[in-house]
């Protein structure tokens, strides 16, 4: 028999120049934390992803 494993998926959305939304980045993680997120958005950084303006999260860390 096969296990299932609660994963969490956090996906990064961003508006362009035309106020379109788009896929940034996406990860599967284990659980929704904030190191979960910062490597999500590290590696965003990492290709190059700057100028940012606004941060929403429906997410409150503790």
């Amino acid at each position: 028999m096969s296990e299932v494993e609660s994963m969490a998926v956090v996906i990064a959305v961003g508006g362009n120049a035309e106020g379109r939304r788009q896929v940034l980045g996406f990860d599967v993680i284990a659980a929704e934390t904030e190191e979960g997120w910062t490597d999500l958005l590290k590696g965003l950084k990492e290709r190059g992803l700057c100028g940012v303006k606004l941060v929403i999260s429906d997410r409150t860390w503790v």
